[in-house]
């Protein structure tokens, strides 16, 4: 059984970046050339200039807020893909609403390779129990299966009776779908009487808790989770070593992953908790620093697979930490913001607490050069960028929390 989906995901790390912003480039012409959007977007780019991480960092984030907003402006999509809405097999409702656009060939969404590390093979059955109706996950699935050339059973969502029965019946050696349904297929077909043949599983759209993952491992299914989105596809993905899962996800190879600061678009550094910005090399619907809403981090080194290709890892919450305190909005681009007006700070975090009927707010700061002056104008900052008054307290580098929080609301309410 070849152990890797294609040569490259073994290739010099070097080479990998090369080609990557290569196509990146072309990309950035042809978007801005034929679709509006991003003409709109990335106004007073030169795409020549993209060359590495450093410039592409430079670029705008395009927040899932704005996706919707920009929707709305010019439905279904936009104005972000390079061909017309009517040249798409396959048109998506996310919630929010979002749409997002698809085509029926095999692999489109590049879930492919996510698939071919959790083993799924050309000779194999896999029971697709995502989701099919206006949410793309099903089809999705059954696109990366379609790219290996395994057969698919469409099974969808509920019914459990149903779809144990065909499981049993079909055969089925591979399943895809969310974590607990899995739990809920074994203990169905118990039910009935039925022997699964399922002895491998690629999950995503809920938590792989260990606990559950050594379960199906007690059962004979080896179980890896992928993840991936309804705008973006494939973006990381586990892979499996003699002993379970290898640490971390390594990045999938159409997609060029970042981790940046919640509330900014600077990438931080490696091991740093941040929010997933992601941009997908797909011609058709180029999604160019994408902001996902979630948070992970950057694993160093190279996987034990033999896959070269970055890690992080994997999904750790979410990065929208907006909060309102006495009746006003204060986001992280508003901490962001008084950090980038005083160079002494290196990281800061505003914690929102409560202390009899009134909203109080702290922020933390991690500072080399620490002084009560330096507390004071950094206080008066944020009195001026959130509009409330806010304490101040100051912390060595390094010292506050690496979880990807930049404001920590810790007010009960109950």
């Amino acid at each position: 059984m070849a152990e890797h989906y294609d040569e490259l995901e073994t290739r010099a790390p070097e080479a990998r970046e090369r080609a990557q912003f290569e196509s990146l480039r072309k990309l950035l012409v042809e978007a801005m050339a034929d679709a509006p959007g991003w003409a709109a977007q990335l106004a007073g780019t030169d795409p020549a200039s993209v060359t590495d991480r450093a410039a592409l960092a430079r670029l705008p984030v395009l927040r899932k807020s704005a996706l919707g907003e920009m929707q709305r402006a010019a439905p279904p999509f936009g104005a972000l893909t390079t061909r017309p809405a009517s040249d798409f097999d396959l048109v998506f409702q996310s919630p929010g609403p979002i749409y997002e656009p698809g085509i029926a060939g095999a692999d489109w969404w590049r879930l492919a390779r996510a698939l071919w590390a959790a083993g799924l093979r050309r000779d194999d059955v896999m029971h697709n129990a995502f989701a099919y109706h206006l949410t793309p996950a099903g089809h999705m699935l059954e696109s990366g299966a379609r790219g290996i050339g395994a057969t698919v059973l469409p099974g969808g969502v509920g019914n459990s009776e149903a779809q144990a029965t065909a499981a049993a019946e079909t055969g089925a050696s591979f399943y895809a779908g969310t974590p607990d349904f899995l739990k809920t297929l074994i203990d169905k077909a118990a039910e009935l009487g039925r022997a699964l043949k399922i002895t491998r599983a690629l999950v995503s759209g809920g938590p792989l808790f260990p606990a559950m993952r050594q379960g199906y491992a007690e059962a004979g299914i080896a179980c890896l989770q992928c993840y991936a989105t309804a705008d973006l596809g494939l973006i990381a993905y586990e892979t499996g070593g003699p002993d379970g899962p290898n640490p971390g996800m390594v990045c999938d190879e159409g997609a060029i992953v970042e981790i940046c600061r919640p509330g900014t678009g600077d990438p931080v550094p490696d091991g740093e908790v941040g929010k997933v910005v992601v941009t997908t090399l797909n011609w058709d619907y180029p999604l160019i620093r994408f902001a996902t809403g979630d948070l992970s981090a950057v694993l160093p080194g190279a996987s034990p697979c033999g896959r070269t290709g970055p890690r992080i890892r994997g999904w750790m919450g979410r990065a929208d930490q907006t909060t309102k305190v006495k009746g006003m909005f204060v986001r992280p681009e508003q901490v962001a913001e008084v950090v980038r007006r005083h160079p002494e700070v290196l990281k800061a975090r505003l914690t929102v607490s409560r202390v009899g009927d009134a909203d109080t707010m702290t922020l933390a700061i991690e500072t080399a050069a620490a002084s009560a002056g330096l507390a004071a104008a950094v206080a008066e900052t944020l009195r001026d960028v959130c509009k409330l008054r806010g304490e101040v307290e100051t912390a060595s580098p390094g010292s506050l929390p690496n979880d990807g929080k930049v404001i920590d609301d810790i007010r009960k309410f109950d």
